[in-house]
C-alpha cells in the first residue's frame, strides 16, 4: 500500500504507480532466460573482413562524411573510478602497512609508470612534506595511497573514471575523456566539426564540463576542427525500486522508498534524444595512446562504412516494399539480404503468402541498425554474440550476458561455452529510418531481458532490478551485424594496474 510520501517521491522521479507495480511484479516472477539457437562464430553470424573489404569500407565512410549527415560519438562516462581502486581501498583498511598482495606489490613496484605519478608526487610533497620515494623508503605506503584516493589529495577514489590521467606523452598527460576527443576528431568529424556526447552522473557533471572546456581548444588546434560537445545525465525516471527478500519495497529508516540506478540500459533514453544519423558507442575506459590508436581508427571507419552501406540497401528495399511494385525476384533478393546480411531467420517462411512475406520483410527492415565489433574470446569479462529466439519465433543475432542463460539447461550452457567471441562495446548505430525520421528507440527494447541481483544497504540484504542492458535487451529488436575486430582495439581499464599494461604505456616505455 503506497503512502502519500511514496506518491510524492514517485512523482519527483517521474515514475508512475503502474511502473512501480510492474517492477515489484518483476521481483516476484523474475525474468525468463533467453532461448539460444547457437553461438555466433566466424562465417556463422560473425563476418571476417579482408583487407580489401576494409579499404573499400573506409572509402565508403569517407564519402559519407562529406555529405549532410549528423554523426555523434556517444560515450557512457557516468562510472565512478572507485571500482578501479577497490584493491587499494582494501589496502588502506588492512591491518598490515606494507604491500602484501600481488596487486599491491605490482602497484608500488611500478608506481613511476602511472601517468598520474607526477601529480601524485606533488600532492605528497604538499600534504606530507615528503615525495613518494621518501614515503616508500619510510614504509609510509598508506600515505601515498591516501593522497591518491582521498579528497586531501587527487581524490581519484571519488572522481569519474573519465577525468583520471590515463596516458603520458612527451609534452602532455591525457585523461580518458581527452583520448575520446582525439579519437572523435579522426573518424567522426564532418564539415569540420566533431560531435561528442558524454553521459555523466549528476554529481560529476560540472567537473566534466569544466575539464572539457579546459581541453577542447588544444585539440581543436591540433586537429584543425571544431568540437560540439554536450552532456546528459541518467534520468531519475529510469531508477528502479529496491526490494526486500520477500519482494516488498525496501525502505529507509524514515520510511522512504529506496531506488537504485537502473544500469546502463537506462541510457537508451539518453540515446533516444540524440539528433543523429550515425552514432558511435564506446565505453569511457577503452582508449589507447596515439602510437597504437591507428588500428582503432581504421576499424571504427570500417564498421561505420559497413553500417552506411547496409543502411543504404535497407532503405532501398523498404521503398520497393512500400511501393508494392515488387515481383518474386525482388522478394527473393530481399529475403536473402535479411537472412544472410542481417542474419535473421524465419523458421516457417515458406508458409507465408506473398502479402504476408512482404509485410514480414518490411517489419524486419524498418528498424534501427547496429554494427558491432566482436573480439576473439581471451578470458575478458563481457557479453557474447549468439543467435537467439525472438518473441515472434524468429531467430536473430543478440549480445547476451551470462545472467541471461539458464545454467541448469545443459544444452544452453554448452552453446554458451562454445562462444568464440565477446562484446567489447564497439558499436556504430543507425537510428533514423528511410525517411530520415528518428526511431523511438524504447519501442525496440525487450522488457523481458532485465535481471535481478542481490545487494545490501546499511547491513540489510536487498534485491536490485537492472533494466535491459544498453547493448543487450535495450537493443534486442534492432537489426544486428557482427564483425570481428582485432583485440588491440579493446583495452579497457577496470583496475588501476591495467594502466601498467604495455598498451597504456608510452611508445618508448
Amino acid at each position: 500500500m503506497l503512502t502519500k510520501q511514496d506518491e510524492t517521491q514517485l512523482a519527483e522521479k517521474g515514475i508512475t504507480c503502474a511502473d512501480l507495480e510492474k517492477q515489484l511484479s518483476n521481483f516476484k516472477t523474475g525474468f525468463p532466460f533467453l532461448k539460444l539457437d547457437s553461438a555466433a562464430t566466424i562465417n556463422n553470424g560473425i563476418q571476417k573482413l579482408s583487407q580489401n573489404n576494409v579499404n573499400n569500407l573506409i572509402t565508403e565512410w569517407g564519402n559519407y562524411l562529406k555529405t549532410e549527415h549528423n554523426i555523434v560519438k556517444f560515450v557512457p562516462a557516468s562510472g565512478a573510478a572507485s571500482r578501479m581502486f577497490k584493491d587499494l581501498f582494501v589496502f588502506l583498511d588492512a591491518e598490515y602497512n606494507t604491500p602484501t598482495t600481488a596487486f599491491e606489490v605490482a602497484f608500488f613496484n611500478n608506481i613511476t609508470q602511472f601517468a598520474f605519478y607526477e601529480a601524485l608526487n606533488k600532492q605528497c610533497l604538499t600534504n606530507e612534506g615528503q615525495d613518494i620515494a621518501t614515503l616508500i623508503q619510510d614504509n609510509q605506503y598508506k600515505a601515498v595511497v591516501a593522497n591518491l584516493l582521498k579528497d586531501k589529495g587527487l581524490n581519484y577514489g571519488h572522481l569519474p573514471k573519465g577525468l583520471l590521467f590515463f596516458h603520458r606523452y612527451t609534452n602532455e598527460i591525457r585523461t580518458a575523456m581527452e583520448e575520446h576527443l582525439v579519437e572523435a576528431a579522426q573518424y567522426t568529424a564532418t564539415k569540420g566539426t566533431a560531435k561528442v556526447h558524454f553521459t555523466v552522473s549528476h554529481e560529476h557533471i560540472n567537473l566534466f564540463k569544466t575539464a572539457v572546456a579546459h581541453s577542447v581548444n588544444k585539440y581543436e588546434k591540433a586537429y584543425n576542427i571544431k568540437y560540439a560537445i554536450d552532456f546528459s545525465e541518467q534520468k531519475p525516471s529510469t531508477d528502479t525500486i529496491a526490494a526486500n527478500t520477500d519482494n516488498t519495497p525496501f525502505r529507509e529508516e524514515d520510511g522512504s522508498l529506496v531506488f537504485r540506478p537502473g544500469g546502463h540500459g537506462a541510457l537508451i533514453q539518453n540515446l533516444n534524444e540524440l539528433n543523429a544519423d550515425v552514432v558511435f558507442i564506446k565505453n569511457i575506459d577503452n582508449v589507447v595512446p596515439d602510437h597504437i590508436k591507428q588500428e582503432t581508427i581504421t576499424w571504427k571507419k570500417a564498421i561505420a562504412g559497413y553500417l552506411v552501406s547496409v543502411q543504404k540497401k535497407t532503405f532501398e528495399y523498404i521503398r520497393i516494399l512500400k511501393s508494392e511494385a515488387y515481383n518474386a525476384a525482388d522478394l527473393n533478393e530481399i529475403g536473402n539480404f535479411i537472412e544472410q546480411t542481417l542474419c535473421c531467420k524465419h523458421p516457417n517462411i515458406s508458409a507465408l503468402s506473398t502479402q504476408e512475406l512482404a509485410q514480414y520483410f518490411l517489419n524486419k527492415l524498418n528498424r534501427p541498425i547496429r554494427v558491432c565489433g566482436m573480439v576473439k574470446n581471451s578470458g575478458e569479462p563481457g557479453g557474447g554474440p549468439f543467435f537467439a529466439y525472438n518473441p515472434d519465433g524468429t531467430i536473430s543475432l543478440q549480445i547476451l550476458e551470462s545472467s541471461q542463460i539458464d545454467k541448469n539447461n545443459v544444452e544452453a550452457l554448452r552453446m554458451f561455452k562454445e562462444g568464440t567471441h565477446f562484446n567489447p562495446v564497439d558499436l556504430v548505430c543507425g537510428i533514423k529510418d528511410y525517411e530520415g525520421k528518428t526511431f523511438n528507440l524504447p519501442d525496440f527494447v525487450d522488457p523481458q531481458t532485465g535481471f535481478i541481483s542481490n545487494k545490501s544497504k546499511n547491513g540489510k540484504e536487498l534485491k536490485a532490478l537492472e533494466l535491459p542492458g544498453l547493448w543487450n535487451g535495450a537493443m534486442s529488436n534492432w537489426n544486428t551485424i557482427f564483425i570481428e575486430v582485432p583485440a588491440i582495439t579493446f583495452n579497457p581499464v577496470k583496475t588501476v594496474n591495467d594502466l601498467l599494461r604495455t598498451e597504456h604505456q608510452p611508445a618508448n616505455a
